[in-house]
């Protein structure tokens, strides 16, 4: 399998726009979002890929990789390992437009949705709302 040449470079470069350090005042969460943005998107973890969908940030390159990850971890979900439910949650509540603008993302969240079970109870809500979100996306 031919691995995404993107996958190797960072937010800022994907994007064409380099962010300046967060201000020293900023919340832990935004000074961290600045530094993940200088990272490059193979190197982040499921964590750290939540924390930018949570976000919005660089959607067009952090979905693919959450969804790869999370397509690899369902079957340890199922078999009641790890499965990172802060990397979904974010998944899951993007807002319907993002779904709308990546609808071939849309089909594979669907699909992997089909492979878990035992949902905690605030996962399963958001994943009805994705459901709901993404109904006649094609």
């Amino acid at each position: 399998m031919n691995k995404d040449p993107e996958a190797s470079r960072t937010l800022e470069e994907l994007e064409g726009d380099s962010w300046p350090d967060a201000p020293a005042e900023s919340t832990s969460l935004v000074k961290t979002v600045h530094r993940l943005r200088r990272r490059p998107v193979d190197g982040l973890t499921a964590y750290e890929l939540g924390r930018l969908i949570g976000q919005d940030v660089g959607l067009r390159w952090t979905l693919p990789r959450a969804l790869a990850i999370l397509r690899d971890t369902a079957p340890a979900q199922n078999d009641g390992g790890f499965y990172d439910d802060d990397l979904l949650s974010a998944v899951l509540t993007r807002e319907a437009a993002t779904w709308l603008a990546h609808p071939g993302l849309a089909r594979e969240m669907r699909e992997i949705l089909h492979l878990l079970s035992d949902l905690s109870p605030y996962i399963e809500r958001d994943r009805k709302k994705f459901l709901e979100a993404s109904e006649g996306i094609e």
